[in-house]
């Protein structure tokens, strides 16, 4: 949480400049239909499709795939009882993974002994949801076409 967020005991709230440079609050809500987590809000997929297709939903909604920048942000992923594609490939650089924002996968929860295949068919992340027990190993990865459920995350500017 942000100092203003502590001090006013809002997690939603931000603080920015106007174009007068004075300081601003604003609180951050989600759109209906989307569900915040920190400083994001979550689309969750209620069909099942590609990672292209996935990702393309996402992006028409003014998001992307979700990108997982904590263990907090993990576990609450892997509540949601799903299959889900995540934004996440390695189809640059076989075995170099990559989020779709270009940044390098520093911190991973992949599933015990994955990533395992240097085959270059299975390019595509994905998280088991429901697996509560073990969060931080809940990540494996498949072919793009194979038709998952899927998450896409914006974030508060």
């Amino acid at each position: 949480p942000t100092c203003v967020q502590l001090l006013l005991g809002d997690s939603t709230a931000a603080c920015t400049h106007n174009s007068l440079n004075k300081l601003q609050l604003t609180a951050k809500t989600c759109t209906e239909g989307w569900q915040r987590f920190g400083c994001s809000c979550y689309y969750i997929s209620t069909e099942v499709n590609t990672w292209d297709y996935a990702r393309q939903d996402c992006l028409n909604r003014g998001a992307d795939l979700v990108i997982v920048n904590s263990e907090d942000e993990q576990v609450f992923l892997t509540t949601f009882d799903r299959w889900i594609w995540i934004g996440l490939t390695d189809r640059g650089t076989q075995g170099t993974w990559k989020w779709v924002d270009g940044t390098p996968l520093t911190k991973a929860f992949w599933w015990w002994s994955e990533p395992d295949s240097a085959t270059g068919e299975k390019d595509c992340a994905m998280m088991y949801g429901g697996v509560q027990n073990i969060p931080l190993h809940a990540w494996n990865y498949f072919r793009c076409d194979k038709k998952l459920e899927w998450i896409c995350e914006v974030f508060f500017s």
